[in-house]
């Protein structure tokens, strides 16, 4: 079983984010579960969503603890969370919105393993005209991982955003080609 981890602010798309990978996943014949985990929380505030995919049934309803890959939404979000906490030593890989490089961000928050980062607020705000970056971290999270196709995903993108999706689809094209992956 895969697991992820999304960080993200209210209103940036996280909890979108682990349902468009969760949907393109189970359009592709596995099984996927996506949710978030927030309370009373406003526009702005942290926000955690999670995301499990596997080729059998999955039986797990619980927050993910221990995931595989984490995806950070918004770079502010580095100076108050442990983005790392729970991944393992050996194997782990986050996916970042970021400006800076792999080597700024190990030494300033001793981030390990393997580190994808893109600058999805410019293309963000290239593309979709807003920063709002979820469908951006797609195209880096898919590039990292292949955990699912391309072209299943532009199609739950279509689904989702319909008259607006173009904007969106240039953004996780260009993540896609744009993100670097260090480590």
């Amino acid at each position: 079983m895969v697991e992820l981890r999304f960080h993200g602010r209210g209103g940036q798309g996280a909890v979108t984010s682990a349902e468009l990978l969760a949907l393109t996943a189970i359009d592709q014949g596995k099984y996927a579960q996506a949710f978030p985990s927030f309370g009373p929380e406003r526009r702005g505030a942290p926000v955690v969503a999670f995301a499990r995919i596997d080729d059998k049934p999955i039986r797990m309803r619980v927050a993910v603890r221990e995931p595989n890959y984490v995806i950070v939404l918004d770079p502010s979000i580095l100076k108050i969370v442990n983005t790392s906490d729970g991944m393992p030593a050996q194997g782990s890989v986050q996916v970042l919105n970021t400006s800076r490089t792999a080597a700024e961000l190990r030494k300033d928050f001793g981030l390990k393993g393997k580190l994808v980062t893109v600058n999805a607020n410019r293309i963000a705000a290239e593309e979709i005209g807003r920063v709002i970056t979820n469908t951006t971290m797609l195209g880096a999270l898919v590039r990292a991982t292949g955990l699912v196709d391309v072209d299943g995903m532009i199609v739950q993108l279509k689904e989702r955003f319909g008259r607006i999706a173009e904007g969106n689809i240039k953004a996780f094209r260009r993540a896609y080609e744009e993100c670097v992956i260090e480590g």
